[in-house]
């Protein structure tokens, strides 16, 4: 399996799971909203922040292959 598929793959895995917190900050964007939307999916938020990080790194090691 390359890296891009494992990439994709894990953003879609990612926003699959968060779905329903999205929808309902879309809709009614405040803080409570986010704090729990934290508080429910504390790896998948931290995942999509450090997305960009993780898939660097990914592509620098494939490089070397």
């Amino acid at each position: 399996m390359k890296l891009n598929k494992y990439s994709y793959f894990l953003v879609l895995f990612i926003f699959f799971d968060v779905y329903s917190e999205i929808k309902i900050l879309i809709d009614h964007i405040t803080f409570h909203a986010l704090y729990f939307a934290f508080l429910r999916h504390p790896l998948a938020f931290f995942m999509i922040f450090t997305f960009p990080y993780l898939n660097m790194k990914l592509n620098k090691l494939k490089l070397f292959y």
